[in-house]
């Protein structure tokens, strides 16, 4: 009887994780709040002496002249430039291969101890994200120079999440504003991501905590990437995910609505 049961467990098991994806809660289509969604930032600006500056917006210090000239930066062969438009007002854009990549107009408050983030990043397919941050001094520092915590991050581009069903016995993450999706199932392995935002090598693996929550580890070639927790709210209409990234201990908290 022992001997029947264990085989007959393993099929029961495969049965019972094929119907939970079926019938998830999670599948749907789910929309941005972004009254009660946080993504903070930080970003450090240093003087250099005369007009030069080192930018570090947490991939390493880039120094460039603030004369509003294309100089090459610290990320894959792109231009980094910064303009000052007004003494409260700075331009700073990343372009590469002639393409402009984002543009951040900075504005510093008349006391200084603000600045407010206008920030524009462009796709290559046309689309546009937009977003505003305000970032609070700390440290010391003068003028666009100091270490920036951000207070408020306000998205204004439609974040839609959609969550399908993925070979049966898995889930689907298809994200229109990273134009990435993540598929994996609950096997433990790691899953290829897809789309034109899924970056090179990238992988996801996806766990079950309870009915409402699930953990998705995300690497890139093998490396820790991330992890998003994933929880439904009691009536099944509020999705929220709490992003770590390794290095930060603030995570992005998004709160999702079902359409």
């Amino acid at each position: 009887m022992l001997k029947r049961i264990v085989k007959i467990l393993p099929a029961v098991w495969l049965a019972t994780g094929t119907a939970w994806a079926a019938e998830s809660p999670f599948i749907g289509e789910w929309k941005l709040d972004p009254s009660k969604t946080r993504m903070p930032d930080e970003m450090k600006v240093e003087s250099k002496g005369g007009n030069k500056y080192a930018f570090d917006f947490g991939g390493g210090a880039e120094t460039i002249v603030v004369d509003g000239s294309d100089q090459p930066g610290g990320y894959g062969g792109t231009l980094l430039s910064a303009k000052v438009e007004t003494p409260d007002t700075w331009i700073v854009e990343r372009k590469k291969d002639g393409r402009l990549l984002l543009k951040a107009t900075w504005k510093l408050s008349k006391d200084g101890n603000t600045l407010t983030d206008y920030f524009r990043g462009y796709e290559s397919d046309g689309s546009t994200l937009s977003m505003d941050y305000v970032y609070r001094r700390t440290g010391g520092g003068s003028g666009f120079a100091a270490d920036w915590q951000s207070i408020k991050e306000t998205m204004n581009s439609p974040y839609l999440l959609q969550v399908k069903e993925f070979q049966g016995d898995g889930l689907s993450f298809v994200n229109s504003l990273l134009h990435k999706t993540q598929n994996a199932k609950f096997d433990g392995k790691d899953y290829p991501n897809e789309g034109p935002g899924a970056g090179r090598g990238a992988s996801s693996s996806i766990q079950r905590v309870d009915e409402r929550t699930l953990v998705i580890t995300e690497k890139a070639d093998g490396k820790l990437t991330d992890t998003k927790e994933i929880g439904l709210s009691a009536d099944l209409k509020t999705l929220t995910m709490t992003v770590r990234v390794p290095g930060s201990d603030k995570p992005n908290v998004m709160v999702f609505e079902r359409k």
